[in-house]
């Protein structure tokens, strides 16, 4: 059983929790993920690994309600339990030759929780480091004090333009690229079709891009194969290849596709665990 030490409200859709997992803290890298159950008769949910304390042996992720086992999660207080905890899952960040360098990490909505713990290993390994943040409105922001702390550069856009900065997170890349500014490298974190229109973006540049794939999980130790990609026109299992790939290789039109494959399924679940609460 590991115990939630801090719950706190990003917003009303948006739940930060830190959980008590000592042997989990002590191994877990950027990148990396764990894959928990809320409770015995739930199912198994991976959650990209957003900070780790070792010295207070927990485990920070931050999750969107919006399925049934994420609203089951949301439904626990501070010194609660979780039944399992498993990880840390994955391989981590590969950020070799990345120091001193100028990088840009991209984050959409919710993936900005995932860009946090990239951001901060790069800028504590010397890595010039803007960030580039996309929402939907200002309402849903997320996390700006700590992203501001790791980087260079914090670029914020919202579609709505309810910020004053109306976009998407490619405009605002177009705009950097096109005034001069050279990365080495792009890191690109969120939903697939804005890690794809980001790829598309630097590939005439020739500038190296990461991606972080999240899709369906169940084991996460490769032996389901249902979190396969193809990348390079190879098959390949983001729980044990992953979850970062070279989003130049990506298949996503394979991977959006295979992302709604259960979207009728989970609306089912939702139903269902609705009406348990009534």
């Amino acid at each position: 059983m590991y115990e939630i030490l801090k719950k706190r409200q990003l917003h009303d859709t948006v739940t930060l929790m830190e959980v008590h997992a000592p042997l989990v803290a002590r191994k877990a890298l950027a990148g990396q993920f764990i894959i928990l159950r809320v409770d015995e008769d739930g199912e198994r949910v991976p959650f990209t690994i957003a900070d780790y304390d070792r010295t207070r042996g927990s485990i920070t992720i931050i999750f969107q309600k919006v399925g049934a086992t994420t609203k089951r999660l949301d439904a626990l207080k501070e010194g609660d339990f979780i039944a399992d905890f498993a990880g840390p899952l994955g391989n981590p960040s590969e950020f070799d030759g990345l120091s001193g360098k100028k990088v840009a990490i991209i984050g959409g909505g919710l993936g900005t929780a995932i860009a946090y713990p990239q951001a901060k290993a790069l800028y504590n390994l010397g890595a010039d480091v803007d960030i580039i943040v996309g929402f939907r409105s200002k309402e849903l922001f997320i996390l700006l004090d700590e992203l501001k702390s790791v980087c260079s550069n914090l670029i914020v856009v919202t579609d709505d333009g309810s910020n004053g900065k109306k976009g998407f997170t490619t405009d605002a890349l177009k705009t950097q690229l096109e005034n001069g500014v050279r990365y080495d490298h792009v890191i690109a974190i969120g939903p697939l079709a804005m890690m794809h229109a980001v790829c598309v973006l630097t590939k005439p540049y020739s500038i190296s891009t990461t991606v972080s794939l999240n899709p369906i999980m169940i084991d996460g130790t490769g032996m389901c194969g249902g979190c396969r990609v193809t990348v390079g026109g190879e098959t390949k299992f983001a729980c044990v290849d992953g979850p970062e790939f070279d989003g130049h290789k990506v298949d996503f039109e394979e991977a959006i596709q295979r992302s709604h494959m259960y979207k009728d399924a989970e609306g089912e679940c939702m139903e269902r665990h609705a009406c348990r609460l009534l």
